[in-house]
């Protein structure tokens, strides 16, 4: 017993082994045989990554397992994935695997699919990507070869697939997702039936118009299969579309040159409650509970030859009569529905279809609104037709339907409007072509969101409907203190709402008082990442292209107070230009030309500014480009002209990204003066010029002009002047308050101490009276913390020599004319010489020491002491100046 055990065992194992090992013998015959078929059969591009082969996994019948397929089209869908298929396997006897291709045709039991992605497509020439089967009448051989594979079906699964289908000669589109079908039965038979349960959600378009948007379909069907006549019948079945049950009678035949179509159908149920079964559960919720009275009735026949010429018959009708329904926890109920509506052809031909809405009503509370239209040409340029007469209560629509809306609606909605276009006509703006007419207004709408920070409310606003456009007869809104009332017109509301159109008009704004915060989010932060995106700045919307003529009182933006704010505002391709914005600030007018663009992806400027009579304190104070301009400016009071043209970038927030801006200004002081009390560098300068009290600085009719760019503004030379003492002042500061400038004072000797006055008094010339140096003046670091160099020492060091050669020069008697030209040379040092020029002044300063040391070596000796204790007390009563001053200031 023991070795019969033992020898049962190894005969299993022997048994096992070789269910598991045969599989690695057949590899390369059934990769063969996959190709063969192929080849055989399609007129593709196909690869699949493996073929493998299992006894064990379908015991006792052999499995071949095909993984990640691909077919791809040839031409003309060359390069197009037909289909993809992650996993296929076939299950059939293993006897079918050693039949050669000469024999019988291989019989397959069972088929199962796994997330399969099909695409059918028709392309504006009527080709077919499906079609991809091998023509067999052109080829003899083939019509022996393609009957190789044979399938007697047991069973069959799709699991987790989808399929798209796209007509563009029809402009059709179909999605089905989420699909999971399975089937059981016999192919084979000549007379047999095939049990179905299919599962998906499916949209459907047609020339872009959405009737189906991912509702989910169900149908359990029984269908009697006759092959040998390619006819199929359905038996038993119940379908859904949402929750909406639909029963199908009838059949479909192949034929040569199509399919022959009998199907009629309806729902079994005529209760109303049917209604909002067809609306996707999202929107219309739990309808288990909701109270209805009334029918509603869907029937439809479907009949004719379907070809590449033809469609079937249709002659659907949905109807509904006196309906109503109320949700339990819901105050409002939807009454005197009435809802008749047919959707027709025939002729056979598709461009025949029409959908005729006859009546559509319904009423809530008092307010009543009716409706109809038709819809011919659908599936080529659709022609509407429609009539819309009605009252409608925006609070009530949430009150009677639990549909979820972003933001809370209120306002009274009236409507009294007949319509006629072509869709054509909408997307090409053939205004000709678009018969309105009609009015609509709406009252006390209230519109809350949070993207901004106070809700709108419209207390009124009216439109008269024309041909081709739409007068805005009256619109006066309120959001937060701001005030809005406006008149205009639309050139092409329907293609905006109907269509990717532009949204064009003409609009007159008017406002008392216009705070552009109301308009924008509570966080600022938070609205840049619902709105733009972590990386993206805010956008100028794409879709619009009006012109606005603005006039109001009052706009603040900011800590700014605008009065009297006219111009006009042209919104076109992302960007806005501003022709003729003019205000009254700062005491001022402010004219304001120019454009700013959000069609790339950072937004770009580009200004031109003139300011007339600006209060130069309260402007420099709270603009902050002005500031950074000319950081110094908000210490002078007075008044400013200047005109600025300025460009650049602008960051998330639309602020001037300052690194960025270039341009240039040309300012103009009016009747200034300077507070020198509040900044840091005129005390660093009177500290280093004590003969210059800057409070009496003129800067009346100063004028100079800015260049900017980089993030430094280089300023022009401009003059000065502080009683008879000139100055020039040129440099550069950056906007980060970093300071380069230099002014050059042209000093009259007789600022510069009681020396240099005793000494020009002991020469007695008029032209030595009129001699002045030039002091420069360098100044850097930072506006905060400036830096203030000057060569004032050197410069009276040198005069003092000068002076006391002339004196002596006199008391010597060396010439008169000699005394003239070192005269000349001295007035004339505080103006740039040639070398030249510099080496004839020093040789005749020279020939006057040669002269003295000559007349007496006592001279020698007197002129070295007189010009060291000259120095000493010109510099000694500068200084002396300058503390007798800051003692008179402190």
């Amino acid at each position: 017993m023991k070795k019969a055990f033992k020898i049962i065992s190894i005969t299993l194992l022997i048994i096992i082994a070789l269910l598991i090992a045969i599989p690695f013998a057949f590899q390369g015959q059934i990769k063969d045989m996959v190709k063969r078929f192929i080849n055989q059969n399609l007129n593709a591009q196909v690869e699949f990554s493996d073929v493998s082969l299992s006894f064990i996994r379908s015991f006792p019948q052999a499995h071949v397992n095909v993984t990640d397929l691909v077919i791809t089209n040839f031409e003309p869908f060359k390069d197009e994935t037909f289909a993809s298929v992650k996993d296929i396997s076939f299950t059939m006897s293993v006897k079918e695997l050693f039949k050669t291709a000469s024999e019988a045709p291989i019989v397959v039991n069972a088929i199962n699919i796994e997330e399969a992605l099909l695409t059918l497509k028709t392309d504006k020439f009527g080709n077919n990507n499906y079609d991809i089967t091998k023509d067999e009448n052109n080829n003899a051989s083939a019509e022996k070869e393609t009957s190789s594979f044979s399938f007697d079906i047991e069973d069959y699964q799709i699991k987790n697939s989808a399929l798209t289908y796209i007509d563009n000669l029809s402009k059709m589109v179909i999605y089905v997702t989420e699909l999971n079908h399975e089937g059981h039965g016999t192919f084979s038979a000549e007379a047999s039936e095939l049990n179905t349960i299919s599962e998906a959600n499916v949209s459907f378009l047609l020339d872009s118009t959405s009737y189906l948007s991912n509702n989910p379909i169900k149908l359990e069907a029984l269908i009697g299969l006759d092959l040998n006549n390619s006819k199929y019948t359905f038996k038993e079945n119940k379908g859904f579309i949402n929750d909406l049950p639909l029963e199908f009678h009838g059949y479909m035949q192949l034929i040569e040159n199509g399919q022959d179509i009998d199907i009629s159908f309806e729902n079994p149920e005529s209760d109303f409650k049917n209604f909002l079964a067809v609306i996707p559960k999202a929107y219309s919720k739990n309808i288990e509970n909701v109270q209805t009275t009334g029918d509603f009735k869907v029937k439809g026949i479907i009949k004719g030859l379907n070809s590449d010429e033809t469609i079937p018959n249709l002659d659907i009708s949905i109807t509904s009569n006196n309906a109503s329904f109320k949700y339990p926890d819901l105050p409002k109920r939807v009454q005197n529905i009435v809802i008749n509506t047919e959707i027709k052809n025939t002729t056979g031909k598709v461009d025949d279809t029409y959908i005729d809405i006859k009546t559509l009503n319904f009423k809530i509370d008092d307010d009543v609104f009716k409706s109809s239209a038709t819809l011919k040409n659908i599936t080529k340029n659709m022609l509407v037709n429609a009539n819309i007469d009605g009252v409608l209560n925006l609070a009530n629509i949430t009150k009677a339907y639990p549909v979820e809306l972003d933001n809370t609606l209120t306002g009274i909605l009236k409507a009294k409007l007949h319509t006629a276009f072509d869709m054509n006509a909408i997307e090409t703006n053939a205004y000709a072509r678009i018969k309105n007419n009609g009015s609509a207004s709406i009252t006390d709408f209230v519109f809350s969101s949070e993207d901004i920070v106070n809700p709108i409310h419209i207390s009124q606003a009216d439109m008269t409907f024309n041909p081709g456009t739409v007068s805005l007869n009256n619109f006066k809104a309120k959001t937060g203190e701001s005030d809005l009332n406006a008149t205009g017109t639309i050139k092409n509301l329907l293609g905006f709402l109907l269509s990717d159109n532009t949204l064009k008009g003409n609009f007159n704004v008017v406002s008392n008082f216009f705070k552009v915060s109301d308009f924008m989010t509570e966080d600022a932060s938070s609205t840049k990442n619902k709105t733009t995106g972590n990386s993206e700045s805010l956008k100028i919307p794409a879709f619009i292209d009006c012109i606005i003529n603005a006039d109001a009182k009052t706009v603040v933006y900011d800590n700014l107070n605008l009065k009297e704010v006219t111009g006009k505002l042209i919104i076109k391709d992302q960007q806005v230009t501003l022709q003729d914005m003019k205000s009254n600030i700062f005491d001022g007018a402010l004219a304001i030309s120019g454009d700013v663009s959000t069609k790339e992806d950072t937004p770009i400027f580009n200004l031109n500014l003139g300011a007339n009579g600006f209060d130069i304190s309260k402007s420099f104070k709270d603009l902050e480009l002005l500031q950074n301009l000319a950081p110094i400016a908000k210490l002078l009071q007075g008044k400013l002209n200047t005109n600025l043209n300025l460009s650049g970038k602008l960051d998330k927030e639309f602020s001037p990204d300052l690194s960025t801006v270039s341009g240039d200004a040309l300012a103009e002081l009016l009747t200034t003066k300077i507070n020198t009390t509040e900044g840091e560098l005129f005390n660093k300068l009177e500290g280093a010029l004590g003969f210059i009290d800057f409070d009496k600085l003129d800067l009346k009719n100063v004028k100079t002009k800015l260049a900017f760019a980089d993030g430094k503004v280089s300023v022009k030379p401009f003059d000065l002047k502080y009683e008879d003492i000139s100055i020039s002042v040129s440099g550069s500061h950056g906007f980060d308050k970093t300071l380069a400038y230099s002014a050059v004072f042209n000093v009259p000797a007789k600022y510069l101490g009681s020396e240099v006055n005793r000494l020009i008094g002991k020469i007695n010339d008029n032209d030595v009276s009129n001699i002045t140096i030039p002091v420069t003046a360098n100044i850097g670091g930072s506006y905060t913390s400036p830096t203030v160099k000057t060569d004032l020492t050197s410069g009276v060091s040198n005069l003092t020599k000068q002076l006391i050669e002339i004196e002596k020069q006199k008391l010597l008697n060396q010439g008169k004319d000699k005394v003239k030209d070192l005269i000349g040379d001295v007035i004339g040092g505080n103006k740039t010489k040639t070398d030249s020029v510099k080496q004839k002044q020093n040789d005749a300063v020279q020939d006057i020491l040669r002269s003295i040391l000559k007349g007496s070596k006592k001279a020698d000796s007197t002129k070295t002491n007189t010009n060291e204790d000259a120095v000493k007390n010109i510099l000694g009563g500068l200084l002396g100046n300058k503390k007798k001053k800051q003692d008179t200031i402190n």
